[in-house]
């Protein structure tokens, strides 16, 4: 099974360069209305405009842009270095939500936002 994660996005070309810097990966698909970035063997995460989702899906899906700035979705992402991740997160243009600490369930976690307000938590 492989899982794609597809955020929409406001500026495809700023998520990019978001994604690109704070994951260090170069983009495995990068054109006009989607990117994509193999995180691992089975999930990859997907970049698509939010004009794009309605010309594919049509009028029954509400207005991706009608939840701007509202968490829509988290990325809970495990790594060895959750500090380095975070750094790089917020050169990229990243908000802090909540630093590193140890949280309730075991794992230590910092929370940040994307430039869309995507939650991205770097744990390990």
């Amino acid at each position: 099974m492989i899982v794609h994660t597809i955020l929409y996005v406001a500026d495809q070309a700023r998520s990019t360069a978001f994604y690109k810097k704070t994951m260090q990966l170069e983009p495995s698909l990068n054109v006009p209305g989607m990117t994509e970035f193999k995180l691992s063997e089975s999930h990859v995460l997907g970049l698509m405009p939010e004009s794009g989702i309605k010309k594919l899906l049509g009028d029954k899906l509400p207005d991706p842009k009608a939840g701007n700035g509202i968490p829509r979705v988290e990325l809970y992402i495990k790594v060895k270095n959750p500090e380095i991740y975070l750094s790089r997160s917020l050169g990229a243009g990243a908000v802090v939500v909540s630093e590193i600490k140890p949280r309730d369930w075991g794992d230590s976690a910092g929370y940040v936002l994307d430039p869309d307000g995507h939650v991205l938590a770097f744990a390990c």
